[in-house]
């Protein structure tokens, strides 16, 4: 406690001390409320550009429209710059199913990507395969699970372990035979439970306000950012679920299943297709995931006896230029400290089943409408502004993990601009207000964004934290914190982003609240602004102080 109070003493100080463009914030708020371009930026991210799969042709023509719109505001540098994805791009040109036989209903599916097309219009009968389980794991520590509940935890009870390597070598062994000509629907139905106590979509005031308080021993986490820390050791004994469903891929495609089919697993009509780990269609059945409801009709009738035939016309493109993927890099140029940088940004990539809005084109429109705002007022930065639109997020933060190796390394072995780069500003949640940020480095670097976020309280934001993760996990400020880099992750209301669009079949502009994200553009461009003109670069962990290096996983 005693440490506590004296981080929060030194907080205190600091925020008296701070200086803050009260004026220049006025300005970029009324400029955003009143003449904001950010739902046109989105529209054509998402309706005339999405999806945007990395290493796909959407992709690049929306980073080249992005690349030519920062141009059009007066950025400079303004240019693509690539990176190795090693995989071909792949794109879904059209898809239908359905039943033909004992009835006929036209199936409500995605494809995944980086899976093969159909030989033309198919038509054949349907099988069940059900991989084999293990027992259910064994119950967690009382402590943890409140703690797991209390973050958000997941959407169901427990799930039982895999099977042993050898019980599932055995179950495709026995398996292989029967697939030949068929439609193989792998897995079970979920059953979902009707949700009698769905999550709140805005989060009370008063419980941001304690998640923010540096004072507070029991706030929160600072927004999306932070990491969560290692996943536990599997058991060498046992499968994961990735080697699983490679081997199943595998067995299907050299045994001549026809296709494979796999249930969607959630409840009203939402649908999470992603990528076929291999990136290789030669490895993989054409795939395509269907809703809930149509797979447990399907099953029904396969378990009534009934010889269920299913049609399906699958046309998908691989593009082998694109294993050659590019960032998106536009810059407002400093003045005094035009050599150190402060930077913005967030993927411009998405997944495919629909237009990628709330994952993460709206992020990207904030990151630039966030720069405009600042261009557009005709202020000169002391230090230089560089704005980042990532590719490869969905495949593993690739494009930003790439970009941070090329240009900073890490805090153990540094390139000359790891010691120039400021900051690093990250939106990756949707469309939720801003309530909060997350900061690598000391109590010092959080304290100084708070006197600029407290200017926008009406708009719902209530401070900053620090954080001193190294992990690498699910968006791209973790990429800067990996390398010891102060990477800020904001963070936001959920709305629907957990629950209806992250990654789905309803991900489109649709989801996107207007107030909201206008609001957030206004407090990003204060907030870059505000360290831009900083007498000092924000405060870093010293080296005796900086959190042990975290080893980058195989996503």
């Amino acid at each position: 406690m005693k440490k506590l109070l004296a981080a929060f003493s030194i907080s205190a100080l600091l925020i008296a001390q701070e200086k803050v463009d009260e004026a220049n914030s006025a300005k970029m708020r009324s400029e955003e409320l009143e003449h904001s371009q950010i739902m046109h930026t989105l529209h054509m991210l998402t309706d005339r550009y999405g999806p945007r799969v990395t290493g796909s042709p959407n992709h690049e023509m929306a980073a080249k429209w992005a690349a030519a719109e920062m141009t059009k505001w007066g950025f400079k540098n303004v240019h693509l710059e690539p990176w190795e994805f090693g995989h071909p791009g792949w794109l879904n040109e059209s898809a239908t199913a359905k039943i033909v036989a004992p009835v006929h209903q036209n199936l409500k599916f995605e494809v995944i990507a980086w899976t093969p097309s159909t030989r033309g219009k198919v038509t054949g009968s349907a099988i069940q395969v059900i991989p084999p389980q293990g027992p259910m794991p064994p119950a967690p520590d009382p402590a943890q699970a409140a703690a797991a509940a209390a973050f958000g935890g997941g959407r169901g009870g427990p799930t039982r372990l895999p099977p042993t390597k050898e019980e599932f070598a055995k179950w495709l062994a026995e398996t292989k035979s029967k697939v030949k000509g068929k439609i193989v629907l792998v897995g079970k139905a979920a059953v979902i439970p009707v949700n009698f106590d769905p999550p709140q979509k805005r989060q009370p005031d008063d419980r941001v306000k304690a998640q923010y308080d540096p004072a507070n021993p029991n706030g929160g986490r600072g927004g999306r950012g932070g990491g969560r820390g290692a996943a536990p050791t599997p058991d060498p004994m046992r499968m994961t679920a990735n080697d699983m469903a490679e081997q199943i891929d595998a067995m299907l495609a050299t045994s001549g299943a026809m296709a494979r089919v796999n249930d969607a697993a959630r409840g009203e009509g939402i649908i999470v297709a992603q990528g076929h780990r291999g990136y290789d269609v030669a490895t993989a059945a054409p795939t395509i995931v269907v809703r809930n409801d149509d797979f447990g009709r399907m099953e029904r009738l396969l378990d009534d006896g009934e010889d269920v035939k299913l049609e399906l016309d699958i046309v998908n493109h691989i593009y082998p230029e694109g294993k050659t993927s590019y960032n998106v890099i536009a810059e407002i140029p400093g003045s005094d400290k035009a050599d150190e940088v402060v930077m913005l940004g967030g993927h411009l990539d998405s997944w495919h089943s629909a237009t990628g809005a709330t994952d993460n084109a709206i992020g990207c429109s904030m990151m630039m409408e966030a720069a405009r705002l600042i261009q557009n007022a005709g202020l000169k930065p002391r230090r230089t502004i560089r704005v980042a639109l990532w590719s490869g997020e969905e495949e593993g933060l690739l494009g930003s993990l790439a970009y941070v190796k090329a240009h900073f390394g890490t805090a153990e072995d540094p390139k000359p601009e790891w010691y120039k780069l400021d900051a690093y500003f990250n939106v990756d949640s949707g469309t939720g207000r801003l309530r909060g940020a997350s900061v690598f480095g000391p109590p010092e670097a959080a304290a100084a964004l708070r006197p600029v976020l407290k200017q926008f309280e009406d708009f719902g934001i209530y401070g900053a934290l620090p954080n001193s993760s190294r992990v690498v996990a699910g968006t791209d400020s973790t990429s800067f914190n990996n390398a010891g880099l102060p990477g800020i992750g904001m963070g936001q209301d959920p709305i629907e982003y957990g629950t209806m669009t992250h990654h789905t079949n309803l991900d489109t502009y649709e989801r996107i609240i207007p107030d909201d994200v206008k609001k957030a553009a206004a407090i990003l461009a204060a907030e870059v602004w505000h360290v831009s003109q900083r007498d000092e670069m924000l405060p870093r962990f010293a080296k005796d102080k900086m959190p042990a290096p975290v080893a980058i996983p195989k996503f």
